[in-house]
């Protein structure tokens, strides 16, 4: 299907017949599809692509898309109460609708919107407006809000779930968890710090506590280093799937898991988010990347 120029942004039918827009600016390129609100691709001019998006991934109405910055809420992970609830909420899976689009010299933006309908309330019964801002300038800025429209609190857990292109696992190392305190959870969500930097020789699935920190992933094989930035968030979930659980999944290539890495921005565990009624909670994360 051809460019449809509406705004300042291109919409196109992308994989899978899904609705994509097209942001671009004097710094780089990205790319959202409007289901899920999922920014699938964010390409500093001249530079490798900062997202890593699965070769096996699925576009389909109703389906996650492995890769990219997948939106969990109002749940993060599994539901806390019942099992069978999809993982990690519905936002993922539902369309969006563009709210806004805007484009400066030097930026482009787009704002979608997500409500709820008898669908969400059959999974998670209250009231909401949830947007998601994604602006791209010198970094990739996307900005979750959530608020009740209700009359009574909500609590939900929530993340952005953001994948990383990297050389190979064995070329990595993220700072800026050194000391953190963080829940394994492959050793029966034991409570674990370490002082050296995250690096991979195995699974790793971890929520880091209490922490505000920009992360940096230092690539030495592509002789860069991606920063992560965030806000609203005090929590931070690192994860690579390594070779066992890569296999098991069926959107996710058997060694796939060397060409990615996951830190996410986060409100998880302890950090889990109360909305009075009127108010809104808004989660940011900052990519980047520079020279390393």
């Amino acid at each position: 299907m051809p460019f449809i120029d509406l705004s300042s942004i291109q919409f196109s039918s992308g994989p899978g017949g899904l609705s994509v827009a097209h942001l671009r600016c004097p710094h780089g390129s990205a790319t959202v599809a409007l289901h899920g609100g999922h920014v699938l691709e964010y390409t500093p001019k001249d530079q490798r692509p900062v997202l890593w998006l699965s070769d096996s991934a699925v576009f389909a109405p109703g389906k996650a898309i492995r890769g990219g910055i997948p939106v969990c809420w109002p749940w993060f992970g599994p539901h806390p109460e019942n099992s069978e609830m999809p993982a990690h909420g519905f936002a993922r899976n539902a369309l969006w609708e563009v709210q806004m689009t805007h484009r400066t010299e030097n930026t482009s933006s787009i704002t979608l919107g997500l409500c709820d309908s008898d669908e969400t309330r059959a999974l998670w019964p209250y009231p909401f407006e949830l947007t998601i801002a994604i602006t791209l300038a010198r970094s990739l800025t996307v900005a979750l809000s959530a608020k009740n429209t209700g009359d009574a609190d909500i609590v939900c857990s929530a993340a952005l779930h953001s994948y990383f292109a990297i050389s190979d696992i064995s070329n990595i190392a993220i700072t800026g968890l050194e000391g953190t305190a963080f829940r394994d959870q492959l050793d029966e969500d034991r409570i674990k710090s370490e002082q050296t930097p995250i690096t991979f020789d195995r699974e790793i699935d971890r929520v880091y506590r209490d922490t505000k920190a920009e992360c940096i992933i230092d690539d030495s094989g592509w002789e860069r280093k991606l920063h992560i930035a965030k806000s609203g968030s005090r929590s931070t979930v690192v994860w690579n799937p390594w070779i066992a659980k890569a296999a098991r999944m069926a959107d996710f290539g058997d060694d796939e898991y060397r060409e990615m890495v996951c830190v996410e921005t986060t409100n998880a565990d302890d950090d889990t988010v109360t909305i009075a009624p009127g108010k809104t909670h808004v989660l940011t994360t900052e990519l980047s990347a520079s020279a390393g």
